[in-house]
């Protein structure tokens, strides 16, 4: 990478919160969830995902654009052009939008823009594309977007949707640093997706189930799973020793981008279909101030080497409005979503081919149907 480049700093975000819209919350305190509580098996009795192969309506693949060392929020100088990097959120994208585009909108504005006029560019439609687009318009300022595709045709449109940050780095590979980042960006994003819940934008709150191995809940955890507890044999239905219960939300991806899609187009954003193939032509731009937004794309346009993709396949099947939990376990997870229900999934590093593997999906479907048949109690 060329030019000058410099990191995001929380504490000149949390300074800045008043004027750049962070008054949602970032710094709130929120209560300490409690992390065990007496529950009756009886008392939780849950609807049974009717899975079968002929139920399967779709089947989907998607690329995470995943990077070790976590996502990228900096700053690149080449010639006059300022480029905003927000990229490489792994299996994350979704849950981090809104925070990670927050810290490249407020990155891109504790430096001025001294001399610029006309529109501000963002590269790529995707989530963190048209996160970035909307908070530029809500700073005030006009946004062109450039995109190769745009949705429902975007690797975002694939996603599974849960409000709970997954696959979006190795610990052991970065430090405080970029923790505070990451933790910065999931406050934000926790909050802005409270107040963007509603059929219109196809995002709700759902019981959650994960099966894991008893552990502490960290204070990020505490602050994005509210009222956790933790349910063992006799207190849940499910086939496994222990599960953690808590509530978050979830997005019906291709509702909500095409709800974002719209929002920012309304508000004015020009949108042309182009690729851009180098950074010569990110720096022809008309526009002097430019936000990466380009996910996998990233690796190739700006010689990122450490984003490698990671497949994830996915089953949905048709709906079932009488589920309205979900799970995560030894078999994949569940999401219930308007669209279908959503069987996950795959985590295969490497892999390039953004097409679902039908042994794989037989797979998923077959490991999901045991599962639900085990429940010890269903209503």
């Amino acid at each position: 990478m060329q030019g000058q480049e410099r990191l995001i700093d929380r504490r000149r975000l949390i300074a800045g919160a008043g004027a750049t819209g962070l008054a949602l919350g970032l710094g709130a305190c929120t209560p300490r969830a409690p992390l065990s509580t007496s529950r009756s098996l009886a008392n939780l009795c849950l609807p049974r995902v009717n899975v079968s192969p002929d139920r399967v309506i779709r089947t989907v693949a998607g690329l995470r654009p995943y990077r070790e060392t976590g996502f990228v929020v900096r700053e690149q100088r080449m010639g006059a052009t300022r480029v905003i990097h927000n990229y490489g959120h792994g299996g994350g994208g979704i849950t981090l939008s809104w925070g990670s585009s927050r810290l490249a909108v407020d990155l891109a504005l504790s430096g001025g823009l001294p001399g610029h006029s006309g529109p501000v560019a963002v590269i790529g439609a995707g989530a963190l594309g048209l996160t970035t687009a909307k908070l530029l318009q809500e700073a005030g300022l006009a946004v062109r977007i450039y995109a190769e595709s745009l949705p429902p045709h975007t690797t975002s449109n694939v996603a599974g949707g849960q409000i709970n940050p997954t696959s979006v780095f190795r610990r052991s590979a970065v430090g405080g640093g970029f923790m505070r980042q990451f933790e910065a960006a999931m406050d934000y994003s926790f909050r802005r997706f409270q107040i963007s819940v509603g059929d219109d934008t196809g995002v709700h709150w759902h019981t959650t189930y994960d099966a894991y191995r008893e552990r502490p809940l960290s204070d990020l955890e505490r602050r994005i799973m509210p009222d956790a507890r933790i349910l063992r044999e006799g207190e849940h239905p499910f086939p496994v020793p222990v599960v953690r219960e808590w509530r978050t939300m979830y997005v019906e991806t291709g509702r909500w981008l095409a709800h974002l899609l719209r929002d920012v187009r309304i508000g004015g954003a020009q949108v042309e279909r182009r690729k851009l193939a180098s950074p010569a032509e990110v720096a022809a731009l008309p526009e002097r101030l430019v936000f990466n937004c380009t996910g996998l794309g990233a690796r190739e346009l700006f010689g990122d080497d450490g984003m490698v993709p990671v497949r994830g396949q996915l089953a949905i099947l048709l709906p079932q409005p009488e589920v309205r939990h979900a799970y995560t376990g030894p078999v994949g997870y569940m999401f219930p979503r308007a669209d279908g229900i959503v069987l996950g999934g795959t985590y295969e590093r490497g892999e390039w081919d953004a097409t679902p593997q039908p042994e794989t999906i037989a797979g998923i479907v077959a490991a999901h149907a045991r599962f639900n048949a085990g429940l010890a109690c269903v209503a």
